[in-house]
Parts: C-alpha cells; structure tokens; sequence
C-alpha cells in the first residue's frame, strides 16, 4: 500500500474549513481509485492528513485532488502548499 501525507504548518483555519466540509472532502477522497484509508489531524500549528491507497497512482492522483480542493473551494485562505512525504507502508494494522 501507498501511503502519502500532507504537512500543512501554520494552517490551522484551513484544516478547521476541512473539517466543516467532512463530507465533501469524504467524496473527494474516496473517489480516487485504490482508496483505503484517510486521517486528517489537527496540530498546534496546522495539521496533517495521511491517506493511503492500493499505489502509486491513487496517492499521486489524490495529491492532485486535494491541491484543486483547496484552491477551487478555499481560496480566501492564503496557505503554502503543504509537504508533502510519500512512502510505502510495511507494517499495517487495526484493532
């Protein structure tokens, strides 16, 4: 599985307008092939959000998504573009 997470400092609001929008970021998200799991994370200063897919290509295409979510539907929020730090999951588990 791919894993992919996206670093957004000093963008707290942004990760509060996230959280509002829950559902339309649920669709969005879920809506990239190869879908398996999303967090998003809230911070001292910004957040975190880790998606994971079956590979590659959904965590590339979702990082494509997210970025046009956040420039088409929150424009009035002035953020940098997060880190972002994609990677292989090798150890996976749930309760």
């Amino acid at each position: 599985m791919d894993v992919v997470i996206r670093h957004y400092k000093g963008a707290s609001e942004l990760i509060d307008e996230l959280a509002r929008r829950s559902g339309e970021v649920e669709q969005l998200i879920r809506g990239v092939p190869g879908f398996v799991a999303y967090h998003l994370v809230k911070t001292a200063d910004g957040g975190f959000s880790v998606s994971v897919y079956q590979d590659a290509s959904g965590t590339e295409e979702s990082v494509r998504a997210a970025a046009d979510f956040i420039r088409t539907n929150v424009p009035q929020l002035s953020v940098a573009p997060p880190e972002v730090i994609t990677g292989t999951s090798v150890i996976s588990f749930t309760a």
